[in-house]
C-alpha cells in the first residue's frame, strides 16, 4: 500500500536535532558530526524506526545512522526514536542521525574515511524478478559500494523472510569476499542472542514465516 504524501512531514523532520538533510556535505566527516567518537552502525532502510529506537537508546557507546527515503516513513521513525529514548530515561538524543537518502547513491554520502563498523539490512525488498535483482540491497553491485566505507573486519547483519533472497544473498556475499560467520534459517529458534524485532519481523512471525539471518564480515 502506497503511503499518502504528508506535507507536514518534512517540516517536522527539519525541526528535529538528529535529522540530517544535507547528507552529502558530511561525506568523510561523519565521525566528527557526533558528540562522541564511537563506532558507527548504519541501518539501510530503517522504516518506522522501531529497531533503531531500541539499539540507539540502549547503547550510548555506539553512534548510529538510520536511512530511508520517504519523509512520511522517516517522521514515524523520528517519533519512535524519541519515544524509545524517553522510555529509557535518555534525555538527550545524541548518538543517532536520521536521514533521507537513496541507498543506490549511498557512496555520495559515505567514504572510506567514515569507517562504518556495522551495517544492518532488515527485511529489504526482495525484488524477485530477474531484471530487478540488481536493485537488491544485498546484490553484488551494492556490496561493492558498501566495501568502500565498511571498515576491515566490519560486519553486515542481514535479516529477511524471503527464502530465495536469502539463498542468493549467501552467494552474493561469498562472491564479494565476505566471510559468513553466522547463518540461521530460523532466527527465533536459534542460539543467537540479542535480536531486536522489527515491525516486519513481528508481522511475518505471526504468519508463521521464519526469519532468516546472517552475519557477513568484510575481510
Amino acid at each position: 500500500m502506497r503511503m499518502r504524501k504528508k506535507p507536514w512531514a518534512r517540516p517536522e523532520l527539519e525541526s528535529c536535532d538528529f535529522f540530517v538533510s544535507n547528507t552529502n556535505e558530511y561525506k568523510g566527516k561523519w565521525n566528527d558530526s557526533f558528540k562522541r567518537k564511537n563506532p558507527i552502525y548504519l541501518e539501510l532502510g530503517c522504516g518506522k524506526g522501531t529497531f533503531m529506537a531500541v539499539h540507539a537508546s540502549e547503547n550510548k557507546d555506539i553512534n548510529y545512522m538510520a536511512i530511508d527515503i520517504k519523509d512520511e516513513v522517516l517522521v514515524l521513525a523520528k517519533r519512535n526514536i524519541e519515544e524509545g529514548f524517553k522510555e529509557r530515561n535518555r534525555e538527550e538524543i545524541d548518538n543517532i542521525k536520521l536521514m533521507a537518502q537513496e541507498i543506490a547513491l549511498i557512496e555520495n554520502m559515505l567514504g572510506e574515511e567514515d569507517e562504518i563498523s556495522r551495517i544492518y539490512i532488515n527485511f529489504c525488498n526482495p525484488w524477485p524478478k530477474d531484471r530487478h535483482k540488481k536493485r537488491r540491497l544485498t546484490h553484488n553491485r551494492q556490496l561493492k559500494n558498501y566495501k568502500k566505507f565498511l571498515k576491515s573486519g566490519g560486519e553486515i547483519y542481514f535479516k529477511t523472510d524471503d527464502d530465495e533472497l536469502f539463498e542468493e544473498s549467501l552467494e552474493y556475499f561469498k562472491e564479494e569476499g565476505f566471510e559468513l560467520t553466522y547463518i540461521t534459517y530460523d532466527l527465533h529458534n536459534s542460539d543467537y542472542e540479542g535480536n531486536v524485532t522489527t515491525e516486519h519481523e513481528e508481522m511475518f512471525t505471526k504468519k508463521g514465516i521464519k526469519t532468516k539471518f546472517l552475519i557477513a564480515k568484510n575481510v
